[in-house]
């Protein structure tokens, strides 16, 4: 998610910080949801985010959110996404530079670089397997359907694909399990809240 929100050769980002804020939560989610560890309780209204697995492993992030999710069962999607996209990208951008996927900072005196992709190719194959998928109409993978989603709740999707086929991303979404679709639609209504609030 990290890498298509942000330029794959400055890491400059291409929305505004609270947008990504809550992309990068609802990618934060989404990967956890897709390891099993926490799924969405559909019956309760409005819907929880439960702990389906322990805290034991994985990173030091991925066992803060479980554990958080863990101790408090009763919060709906809504709130996990606004609490977590407060510091979503601090935490997705120290682990990533944690595992060498990008490189730190580099602060000068009159100028600040963001943390830019370690290896460019690495950084732009997320976006070109999606933009081969719209280009030839194959379903993407599952992952991708995820991250498709997402892009498209965060309003991001017709910004950084080639080609924007809103009914290719319809359909991908509908591909999506149930859990995950309330997700990428739970994103949506927090990024559509975050715009209408800064007008």
């Amino acid at each position: 998610m990290y890498f298509v929100l942000h330029d794959n050769a400055t890491g400059h980002p291409h929305l505004h910080s609270r947008l990504a804020g809550l992309a990068l939560a609802g990618g934060v989610l989404a990967e956890l949801m897709l390891a099993e560890r926490v799924t969405l309780d559909l019956t309760s209204n409005p819907e929880r985010v439960l702990a389906t697995a322990g805290e034991d492993s994985g990173d030091a992030f991925t066992r803060k959110v479980l554990g958080l999710v863990a101790a408090e069962p009763y919060h709906p999607v809504s709130t996990w996404l606004l609490f977590l996209a407060r510091t979503a990208d601090a935490e997705v951008t120290a682990r990533m530079i944690a595992a060498k996927l990008l490189k730190p900072p580099v602060r000068h005196l009159l100028k600040h670089q963001p943390p830019a992709p370690a290896d460019m190719s690495t950084a732009a194959w997320p976006l070109a397997r999606l933009n081969l998928a719209v280009q030839r109409r194959t379903p993407p993978a599952p992952r991708d359907r995820v991250l498709l989603g997402l892009l498209d709740a965060a309003g991001c999707a017709q910004r950084v694909l080639s080609e924007h086929d809103p009914r290719f991303v319809a359909a991908a979404i509908a591909m999506l399990p149930a859990p995950m679709q309330r997700l990428v639609a739970q994103t949506k209504v927090a990024v559509g809240q975050a715009v209408l609030s800064r007008r």
